[in-house]
């Protein structure tokens, strides 16, 4: 399942990324918002959509605010959440690749909707390594994460 949500500023954004999953056969949930508020705050979104996230290691999340950082920022205090701010589909791809990214933050100011497409669909199809040295690093978070 993929977990969708954004802020005020990722509002547009979310909607045609909602659009696209739907024409390309992804089963997925918008977290919200679902009106345009202008005066939502992101780190309710992030943690609502990490915290579906972390329930199935096969859930994915998507989240957008303006800068793409402060979602991110949110969604990564939740343990076992693997998120990051991409700006580009390669980097989309090496982080599934490497790190097995989990959430996916997008920048609503600072992407043209068609890069962010770009982006979403590559993190999509992308697939986890699986190679000792990534698993290595994953447990090594998982400690980081159990000293909190």
């Amino acid at each position: 399942m993929i977990y969708i949500g954004s802020d005020h500023r990722g509002f547009k954004l979310k909607e045609k990324l909602k659009n696209l999953l739907t024409e390309w056969g992804y089963e997925y949930e918008d977290m919200g918002p679902f009106e345009y508020n202008k005066d939502d705050d992101y780190p309710n979104f992030g943690e609502t959509v990490a915290r579906k996230v972390v329930l199935d290691k096969e859930n994915r999340g998507i989240l957008i605010c303006g800068s793409g950082v402060g979602i991110d920022v949110a969604a990564n205090k939740i343990d076992g959440i693997r998120a990051g701010t991409i700006s580009e589909p390669e980097q989309a791809r090496a982080s599934m690749h490497d790190e097995d990214l989990n959430v996916l933050s997008l920048s609503a100011d600072f992407l043209s909707e068609d890069k962010a497409v770009e982006i979403v669909k590559a993190f999509l199809e992308a697939k986890y390594g699986k190679e000792e040295r990534y698993d290595r690093r994953l447990e090594e978070i998982k400690k980081i994460e159990s000293n909190n």
